[in-house]
């Protein structure tokens, strides 16, 4: 087969027009559960206070007919705190870009769009981190204390549910990995070498324990995608039902979304935002998200040929009592 002759072909053109689809095909996770479901509540300074309790520890009670009694020292709250961190996104569309017929529609509604999606998981990686709160100044920015930080050692000062690796070099093996909260600081994890064996089921278990002798009611565990993978490849009592009439084929199963155990019920959940060697146990509501400044776009001066955007936020992570959750630190990642 020849081409006939004289034909002109696609080859010879130079009048054809791009073929471009008119969308852009993103690829934009944000499964971002702990901003998304934690209370919001406003908070009126840089510096936001609180204060959390317990009950003494159950002892005999016994005592004389008719004695006189003896008053006891309450067991003392603890008052703490922690800062608010800044975090933006800045745009700048100039007026040429603005003025173009561009795929995906307007570039400063794309650009904002974005922008929102990105300034949210960072709000969520920092929420869920390891990092110590600072108070900041002039030439330095606040931080937040992060959630990990405020789940403290066993052996911490403030003593915490934090489970440790089993096993490992320095702070792989250790319950004083996180110090704790002191001077209106609290303490930022301490990353060690991690543990050089896998997250156990017993793990998880004494962590709940932990969580729930303090009165705590654990029911959700975020976990980083390693730890995700170690707990569906955990073997325990399970009960396995089989439809012998079932016609339609059968799922294969290869994940564990539910965990149940004495200390509670949790359902599992991914987190891309958590360090990869921890894992997060969370009794949600005594948890909140504070907020001097909500998520917001604020319009900028134009400068020169160009229209500019500032998406900010402010905000702080509000452990209201830590001690009712737990977590799972420097394990085998």
């Amino acid at each position: 087969m020849t081409q006939v002759a004289g034909s002109t072909d696609t080859y010879d053109s130079a009048a054809l027009k791009e073929s471009l689809d008119p969308v852009i095909w993103d690829l934009f996770p944000a499964d971002t559960y702990f901003v998304s479901n934690v209370d919001k509540v406003n908070v009126s300074n840089v510096q936001h206070q609180w204060v959390f309790d317990k009950l003494a520890a159950a002892a005999a009670n016994k005592q004389l007919e008719g004695d006189v009694f003896t008053p006891g020292t309450l067991v003392t709250a603890t008052r703490v705190s922690n800062y608010t961190q800044i975090s933006n996104k800045g745009i700048l569309v100039t007026g040429s870009h603005a003025a173009t017929d561009s795929v995906g529609g307007n570039p400063m509604g794309r650009a904002i769009l974005k922008g929102m999606k990105e300034l949210k998981r960072d709000m969520e990686f920092t929420c869920l981190g390891t990092q110590a709160s600072v108070a900041g100044a002039t030439g330095t920015a606040r931080a937040t204390g992060g959630v990990l930080a405020w789940i403290w050692g066993q052996g911490a000062a403030i003593p915490g549910n934090a489970v440790f690796a089993t096993t490992g070099g320095t702070n792989g093996n250790t319950t004083g990995s996180t110090p704790s909260y002191a001077s209106s600081l609290v303490a930022g994890v301490t990353v060690g070498t991690t543990g050089s064996v896998a997250m156990t089921i017993g793990d998880i278990v004494k962590g709940l324990q932990l969580a729930w002798e303090d009165g705590g009611e654990v029911d959700t565990i975020l976990a980083s995608a390693s730890q995700k993978n170690y707990i569906d490849a955990m073997t325990s009592q399970a009960t396995r039902m089989i439809d012998l009439n079932r016609t339609e084929k059968l799922p294969i199963t290869n994940g564990a979304n539910v965990i149940v155990t004495s200390y509670g019920t949790c359902k599992i959940l991914l987190s891309r935002y958590i360090n990869r060697s921890n894992a997060i146990g969370f009794d949600l509501p005594q948890w909140a998200l504070g907020q001097l400044r909500a998520p917001k776009v604020k319009d900028i001066a134009p400068r020169e040929d160009g229209e500019a955007k500032l998406l900010l936020a402010e905000y702080t992570v509000i452990a209201r009592n830590p001690n009712s959750s737990t977590a799972w630190v420097n394990q085998l990642e």
